[in-house]
């Protein structure tokens, strides 16, 4: 992962705690609005998708992180690898039991609002953020300068992801079992590619292809459209 648009004269501590932050926001989102109040999907997308939405700008802007460039580097790798995260995402949706889908004008508005919409802030605030925020502050510590270093980086930010995957579908009371550990293995696997490729689009692509697939295949019977009631 290319280190030169990453660097940021900050206290040591200031981003372990923007993650330390996520891994609290995750957690608290699904336990009070799916939770708590038991919000119907449509609408419990709503504070989900602002609250992380205005996470990630305030992390974008005091980073100052230019996501167009970050975009840009290593788009190529980037997609490549999207191509089997994406299809081994969509996989472990139809491995689950099918339910009736809905049609015409809901299925098109579906697609945009949980596939899309909830399927990029989902790999945003998963995988992407913890992995780069991660990554930006071991580098400031210089660990990427060299070989052993960069691989203890990595591994530390795949395990940042990890943990923020894992907390934020704990907060949801149908994860509160052993499968959240299958669901923290399928999402890491887009965290992974991410950090191995040095780009966002594995994450992204695959995550928002899961979601689409989970809005065709049957929404009311796949873990990854979550709250279910």
């Amino acid at each position: 992962m290319n280190t030169k648009t990453l660097t940021l004269a900050a206290p040591r501590w200031a981003l372990p705690a923007w993650v330390l932050s996520a891994v609290i926001l995750g957690a608290a989102i699904p336990a009070v609005f799916a939770g708590l109040l038991k919000l119907p999907r449509a609408i419990y997308l709503l504070p989900y998708v602002g609250l992380t939405g205005a996470f990630l700008f305030a992390y974008v802007r005091w980073s100052r992180t230019c996501w167009i460039e970050t975009i840009r580097r290593h788009w190529v790798w980037g997609l490549l690898a999207a191509f089997p995260v994406g299809f081994f995402a969509v996989r472990t949706v139809l491995w689950q039991a099918a339910s009736p889908s809905p049609g015409g004008l809901s299925l098109a508005l579906n697609l945009i609002w949980p596939g899309a919409v909830y399927g990029t802030l989902d790999a945003l605030f998963l995988s992407v953020f913890p992995v780069m925020a991660t990554w930006k502050a071991l580098s400031g510590l210089a660990w990427t300068e060299h070989w052993p270093g960069r691989i203890a980086a990595g591994a530390l930010a795949l395990l940042a992801s990890l943990i923020v995957i894992g907390t934020y579908h704990l907060g949801y009371p149908e994860f509160r079992g052993l499968q959240v550990l299958l669901i923290i293995a399928g999402v890491g696997v887009q965290s992974l590619a991410c950090l191995l490729t040095g780009s966002p689009l594995p994450a992204v692509v695959g995550h928002v292809a899961m979601h689409a697939a989970a809005v065709l295949h049957g929404m009311e019977s796949v873990a990854q459209l979550p709250p279910h009631y």
